[in-house]
């Protein structure tokens, strides 16, 4: 692996996860492709996850940017009671791993746990997620994000 594409691919995680905490909503969803999909799938089991989101239930799913503009609208407008009030969050990436897949397309693996504070509760939760990253500028924009919650 390019030492130099693996660090540019952990700078720009990186960035994403402090656009979420510092709740920069406007760069956050600037990161996203506009066909951007989003999925967070539920667990079927201890052992499965559901995996076709149109078929089976998701805890998120939005087939395109606009299911995220719309939840950054809730969430702005105060009508996203799980967000009111907002928490701390941090967000942590480690483990990352990076698939070039042609075109400029990278398939990115990572780690992450998320801490929180809220009405006086800590909380955290973790995962890994896989992010497809296509090429813009000297950067990328998310053209999917598939998030699974290990410890929900």
């Amino acid at each position: 692996m390019n030492a130099g594409l693996q660090y540019r691919v952990e700078q720009f995680l990186y960035r994403h996860a402090e656009l979420c905490d510092a709740q920069d909503w406007d760069g956050y969803l600037a990161q996203f492709d506009e066909q951007c999909e989003f999925h967070l799938p539920q667990w079927e089991s201890e052992q499965r996850y559901t995996r076709d989101p149109k078929r089976e239930m998701s805890l998120i799913y939005y087939p395109s940017r606009a299911g995220l503009e719309d939840r950054v609208f809730r969430i702005r407008t105060g009508k996203a009671a799980s967000t009111v009030p907002m928490p701390r969050t941090l967000h942590q990436i480690g483990n990352v791993r990076i698939a070039e897949e042609g075109d400029g397309l990278l398939r990115v693996r990572v780690n992450w746990q998320t801490l929180f504070q809220r009405l006086d509760q800590t909380g955290s939760f973790f995962g890994h997620a896989t992010y497809r990253l296509k090429p813009h500028g000297e950067a990328w924009l998310i053209a999917r994000k598939h998030i699974v919650l290990l410890n929900d």
